[in-house]
């Protein structure tokens, strides 16, 4: 039997959004959206995996900022609160539907889910999903790897080493401060890759990374197995590229499984169907809209006349899907096995947030696919990017080529018309806490303090977060703002250092607001 290896690779983050100064945030939202409808659902379909004895390997891949945010107290209160909240619009939605059998069954569904995650945060977890990470580390099936500090887009950061070396530093510190270990791999933000980063990567003990296809395929000389096993850099990091078939099966809503019209639609939520008056206590506090999770309708089909979701026949969708994404991993197998010297490797990464958020059902095809594959239904193995560097050591040495899985496949999703001006302020402000951080090499007290916040400032400007929402256009007003306001704060702490009159209050207010990584020191800028 054709015999290959499955290396599957979810990627966590969300951009670091803590606002203390608001009652009420509406992009702490994104957080909170994602805890119910991708991470928790995660975490529950591996941990039955567990006890029903699936043998599986997955890696998962959990960004500073997303564990900084999953960590944080205020937000853990506010998560609850709003989880409460929408449990009371559960109740009410079993009542209002009590005429309508079809969507109070769905009321049922989604008020029972909700009152099981409540259980699963508070009483298991007590509030820290960190915890449950953590576990599944601990239980062995799950490899966890980090990211770049605040998920800068490294290639467009390269005009400065430092800032590329501190996004690097400070993430791997803020994993080892969460997991008490060292990661293996690295998540290179939007797989963007440039020549350099791997050195860094090296000197910071990193045996791995992922990259889109084409900078893979397109490395110099030729990789002899193409994406179907890793190269080296010329830095010894071992370089594993994405398969692009299986990629576009799970993620495209065009020409993957997402797009299937049995599954749930996202875009059709009761904040756009039922009266305000009703809604307002669950929506913001200014009556702006927003998705409450109460989903009734399914895919259907281009039409805007949507057939009632039924949550059976999506699964059974689901199951379907992981037979056939199975199925088309063992043709590919069939024909790599013969050609080459080694069992092939298929390397399948997506972000985590598209399964459960963006895909509802994306959980379940998930938990659908392991089982057959961990009950040896088939020939294909799960495994780490560590395991196959473990069992194949000794790999082709090549130059991966400049890439990203973002638009056309380089930098223009970050770098275009639209947020051409964000760079030359970054690479400013870059310069600005290098000499800061030379000058002052004994800092102490408040300098110390003030240093550590410029740096603090300048990785959260740097998130790739922002110039992806500019370019896309979805909060752009409050991407181009975040960008703005660290790079003000990181003007203003310059000058109070360099004047050597540093206003205490103030510090303490910034500290206290973007209190991620509170242990930096000014030395991961040297």
């Amino acid at each position: 039997m054709t015999e290959g290896c499955l290396g599957i690779i979810l990627h966590a983050h969300l951009p670091f959004v803590r606002h203390p100064e608001y009652e009420e945030a509406i992009e702490e939202r994104w957080l909170f959206e994602a805890i119910t409808e991708s991470y928790v659902p995660l975490i529950e379909m591996l941990e039955r995996l567990e006890e029903d004895g699936i043998r599986y390997r997955l890696t998962l891949s959990l960004s500073p900022t997303l564990l900084s945010m999953l960590a944080d107290p205020l937000l853990q209160r506010r998560y609850q609160e709003r989880l409460e909240r929408l449990i009371e619009l559960g109740r009410k939605e079993l009542h209002r539907t009590r005429s309508q059998p079809s969507s109070q069954a769905l009321a049922h569904f989604y008020t029972r889910r909700l009152m099981g995650i409540r259980c699963k945060v508070v009483d298991c977890y007590r509030g820290n999903l960190v915890e449950a990470f953590r576990a599944l580390m601990a239980a062995g099936h799950v490899e966890i790897i980090t990211t770049a500090a605040t998920h800068g887009y490294l290639p467009l950061l390269a005009v400065s080493p430092p800032a590329v070396r501190a996004q690097i530093r400070v993430g791997l510190a803020c994993f080892e401060q969460f997991f008490g270990r060292r990661t293996k791999g690295f998540w290179l933000p939007e797989c963007g890759y440039c020549q350099g980063v791997d050195g860094i990567l090296r000197q910071h003990g990193i045996r791995y990374t992922v990259l889109e296809t084409h900078g893979v395929t397109r490395a110099d000389p030729s990789p002899r197995f193409g994406v179907h096993a890793p190269i080296y850099s010329s830095s010894g990091l071992a370089v594993f590229g994405r398969d692009p078939t299986l990629s576009r099966q799970v993620w495209s809503a065009t020409e993957g499984y997402p797009g299937d019209p049995h599954y749930r639609e996202f875009y059709r939520d009761i904040a756009y169907d039922l009266d305000l008056d009703y809604l307002r206590p669950y929506l913001h506090a200014d009556g702006i809209r927003l998705d409450t999770g109460f989903k009734y309708f399914r895919i259907t089909g281009k039409t805007d006349h949507k057939e009632i979701y039924l949550p059976e026949e999506a699964e059974r969708r689901a199951d379907l899907h992981a037979a056939h994404f199975i199925a088309t991993i063992e043709q590919q197998l069939a024909s790599l096995c013969p050609v080459m010297p080694r069992k092939p490797m298929v390397v399948a990464p997506y972000d985590a947030e598209l399964f459960g958020h963006w895909w509802y059902e994306g959980p379940v095809w998930l938990d659908r696919l392991l089982r057959r594959i961990g009950s040896q239904e088939t020939a294909i193995r799960l495994i780490t990017p560590s395991d196959y560097l473990d069992e194949y050591p000794t790999n082709q040495v090549t130059t991966p080529a400049v890439s990203s899985w973002g638009l056309h496949g380089f930098h223009e999703t970050w770098l275009n018309g639209k947020t051409d001006w964000i760079y030359p302020l970054l690479h400013r402000g870059a310069g600005v806490v290098e000499e800061l951080v030379r000058s002052h090499p004994e800092a102490r007290g408040l300098i110390s303090r003030a240093l550590g916040q410029s740096i603090r400032e300048l990785l959260l400007a740097q998130a790739s977060d922002w110039a992806f929402m500019i370019h896309s256009g979805t909060m752009a007003p409050y991407a181009a703002g975040r960008t703005n306001a660290h790079l003000s704060h990181l003007d203003r702490l310059s000058r109070e250092i360099r004047a050597g009159r540093i206003d205490p209050v103030w510090l303490a207010q910034l500290e206290d607001r973007q209190n991620i990584f509170p242990q930096i020191d000014p030395s991961v800028f040297s």
